[in-house]
């Protein structure tokens, strides 16, 4: 059957969100759980296959039988195929031949709108000002970016932006769309009137904000720049294409500004002071921050000290060697590290074999005094390779991993094989 291919009309009324059609083709795209997930095709359709960066459009179909009976199905989404057919995806198959009543989700279409039309502006604001280049867009779920191929611009570059956007919109310039030749489009490109041409032939949708901006573009646009409402730019950050700008337009631009008041709001509470304030309340905090966490690596060396010297005394020699070994459930892998310093920093012919099963998998600390011919990293990697687990470090200190499981017979082997090596060495000299 020769496939009729669909009439597009959102080209003609981005703000149309009812309509009639007929089925013209359906066929199965996949099927999980006993249920189908249909694709059907209409003789004409209002609804936005994901294109361009902007999202699909979703909704609801129609349909009445000569009963009377009335038959829902929802469109989950819409994509267009490699032959340029629109496929509206649901869970009901409706035949070919059916007449339907459609709807797009309306708050979602004209949230696109807005961010789409938003896009074009803030692309040509960027363009006549700092002459800035778009050659990226995304329009995200709660953001929107586009990217350009310049560094990121200055703090009050972006202000200045923001603001020129902004007067635009209160201009409320008419956004016009209309349809040219190819050649004409090519003409204008040629000229510098349009910054980029798709690559398909035919005629060409062409976007136009009054005496400012002329776009080659297929998607859905508000009527005049009054419609975009808002323009709220959000961040600045350098990616390889140059730097994406991050915004959100209309009622998200809204939405934002009161999530971040009432953010501030919230800050301000917990903080004690107005909003104003919050400033000086965090750097004042950050201050006392940096003040304590001294104060408690002073604390905890002073304890690991004292710890290391109680190992010590519990601990005597045996053949003129001390190998301190222990698992401690209650310290982290920082501490036991310190712990082994301080412990072979404090007398001769000494070994620290010290693990923390805190979390999960336990971490291995060996550490030795300079008098001993060992060397840390090569033995607690032969070692844990044993195991299947890895380790390593520097003649005097090495650290590793190993299952939590495994530590009380690892210990074990280690501390016989050191002892037996160390006691060989000491015969030898």
């Amino acid at each position: 059957m020769e496939q009729v291919m669909t009439d597009r009309l959102y080209y003609q009324d981005s703000f149309l969100s009812r309509f009639t059609a007929h089925v013209t083709d359906i066929r199965e795209d996949s099927r999980a759980d006993g249920v189908s997930l249909w694709q059907i095709a209409l003789d004409r359709t209002a609804f936005y296959p994901t294109s361009g960066g902007q999202p699909f459009d979703t909704g609801l179909f129609r349909a009445t039988s000569r009963s009377g009976a009335v038959l829902e199905a929802t469109v989950e989404s819409v994509e267009e195929d490699a032959s340029g057919q629109v496929w509206h995806y649901t869970r009901k198959p409706l035949l070919a031949g059916t007449a339907i009543e459609a709807e797009i989700d309306w708050e979602r279409r004209l949230d696109h709108i807005q961010q789409h039309s938003g896009q074009h502006l803030l692309s040509a604001v960027f363009a006549h000002e700092i002459k800035a280049p778009t050659v990226g867009f995304h329009l995200g779920e709660t953001e929107s970016t586009i990217d350009l191929a310049v560094p990121p611009p200055a703090h009050h570059t972006i202000e200045r932006i923001e603001r020129l956007a902004n007067q635009l919109i209160a201009e409320d310039r008419a956004v016009s769309i209309r349809t040219a030749p190819r050649a004409e489009a090519e003409s204008l490109l040629a000229q510098g009137k349009l910054s980029k041409l798709p690559e398909r032939e035919g005629d060409i949708r062409l976007i136009e904000i009054a005496d400012y901006d002329l776009n080659a573009c297929g998607g859905t646009h508000v009527r005049s720049t009054g419609q975009i409402g808002a323009l709220l730019l959000r961040g600045v950050e350098k990616n390889s294409r140059g730097c994406r700008i991050t915004f959100v337009a209309g009622d998200r631009a809204i939405a934002a500004a009161r999530s971040d008041h009432e953010l501030l709001h919230r800050a301000a509470g917990i903080l004690s002071t107005g909003t104003a304030g919050i400033p000086a309340a965090v750097e004042k905090l950050l201050a006392e921050s940096k003040i304590g966490a001294r104060e408690r690596m002073r604390l905890r060396e002073e304890v690991a000290t004292y710890h290391a010297s109680r190992l010590l005394v519990e601990e005597l020699p045996q053949h003129n060697l001390r190998v301190i070994c222990r698992i401690f459930p209650d310290r982290d892998r920082d501490y036991i590290r310190l712990l082994a310093s301080r412990v072979v920093a404090s007398v001769p012919h000494t070994l620290a074999l010290l693990a923390s099963s805190e979390s999960s998998p336990a971490s291995i600390v060996l550490a030795r005094t300079a008098d001993l011919d060992l060397h840390c990293g090569e033995t607690l990697t032969r070692a844990l390779a044993v195991f299947g687990s890895r380790g390593g470090g520097s003649p005097d200190l090495a650290q590793g991993q190993l299952d939590e499981l495994e530590v009380p017979n690892f210990f074990a082997q280690l501390t016989h094989q050191l002892r037996e090596f160390l006691r060989s060495e000491t015969a030898n000299t």
